[in-house]
């Protein structure tokens, strides 16, 4: 499965309240949850609005709770939104989906 994901912080910033991170901006708590995707070793991308994952169903959510509750960290409240194309017995899609999109560009003359 493939899961495109977004998460962010929002609220005050319980870190800072307890004195232990002085950085609460979104982009900082984006990392962290970044990091633990790609400390997973799942095959990852990020751009500028989404992080996807792949892997199995367990997998890959546990690592998006994780990447939720690092980003928990830098608010009182997170945001979590989940897009996920689950197709059983298939891999490698993450790469796939892109090389097939880009040859039937190629097809059109794009």
């Amino acid at each position: 499965m493939i899961v495109a994901f977004s998460v962010a912080p929002s609220g005050t910033p319980s870190d800072i309240a307890a004195g232990t991170s002085d950085d609460a901006s979104v982009h900082t708590a984006v990392a962290a949850a970044v990091k633990v995707v790609r400390d997973s070793g799942l095959p990852n991308r990020t751009s500028s609005m989404f992080t996807e994952i792949e892997g199995d169903w367990d997998e890959v959510m546990d690592v998006i709770k994780r990447a939720t509750e690092a980003v928990g960290h830098y608010g009182s409240r997170v945001s979590l939104v989940l897009k996920a194309d689950i197709r059983p017995g298939h891999t490698g899609e993450i790469d796939g989906k892109i090389e097939r999109l880009e040859g039937a560009l190629e097809s059109l003359g794009e």
